[in-house]
């Protein structure tokens, strides 16, 4: 009541991926979100949840006047009146843009009659060396969700199994480490300490427990930092940069396959 919330008609989300469980919560204690998904080039929204018969895991019904399709490797490709007609004396971007007269976002789903699904960007899909294909921000997106984990960047492009770069919770890792009288000076030891490995281990593997085996994490490596815009390590919309992260945290991500 303090922030006036039962006062509110509807409550736009965008700009980044919201899990399956923070949309569930929000909608079961009454908030109405209208979770949605759009671009720069789109005047924004192309979707978003309906008052009603709203599709949680989607992103939601596809509004009039905009026309979606899922083109070549699984792309949503769009066009209608809002779209962008190219951008301003940029003729190869422009050209590079547009496929038959429907717009590229780059980001890969499907369509279900007019409810659309997101699962992630073409160019952060990756394949393992074994030849299976990982999506990270589904990865990412499902680790998230709990508490211990603030931030996640996901690799195993070319490798043989997934790892992880984890940015805890360090209030909550702290409050831990004090239960458990586990020394908190040196947070790099309280990190290698064996309760906080198997804390962690036990978060992940639950928050992966619908994933197929090939794109469960095997290793994580805990950091202090989290990762910023001030770093180059996320973009103004708070989205990972996810080649920024792996070259500053080579070395890292280097011993998880050792």
């Amino acid at each position: 009541k303090i922030l006036g919330i039962e006062n509110g008609i509807f409550f736009p989300v965008a700009g980044a991926a919201m899990s399956n469980k923070q949309a569930t919560f929000f909608l079961s204690i009454g908030i109405p979100i209208l979770y949605g998904y759009g671009l720069t080039e789109t005047t924004a929204t192309v979707c978003c949840y309906p008052f009603d018969n709203y599709t949680i895991g989607s992103i939601g019904t596809v509004l009039p006047d905009v026309q979606v399709r899922i083109g070549e490797d699984n792309e949503i490709q769009i066009k209608g009146k809002t779209v962008t007609q190219g951008y301003y004396q940029r003729p190869q971007e422009t050209a590079e843009a547009f496929v038959d007269g429907w717009f590229r976002t780059g980001d890969m789903g499907k369509l279900e009659g007019e409810t659309l699904y997101m699962t992630d960007r073409l160019k952060d899909l990756f394949k393992t060396s074994n030849g299976k294909y990982i999506s990270p921000q589904a990865i990412e997106i499902a680790l998230t969700a709990d508490p211990y984990i603030e931030q996640v960047a996901v690799f195993g492009n070319n490798r043989n199994y997934v790892t992880a770069i984890i940015s805890p919770s360090m209030p909550l890792l702290e409050k831990f480490a004090k239960e458990n009288n586990i020394g908190y000076d040196r947070i790099e030891e309280t990190f290698d300490n064996p309760l906080v490995q198997k804390l962690f281990e036990e978060k992940i593997a639950a928050m992966q427990a619908d994933f197929a085996s090939f794109e469960k994490v095997k290793k994580f490596r805990l950091i202090r930092r989290s990762f910023s815009i001030e770093s180059g390590e996320l973009t103004s919309t708070l989205k990972l940069k996810r080649a920024v992260i792996q070259q500053n945290y080579a070395a890292l991500i280097e011993d998880m396959y050792r």
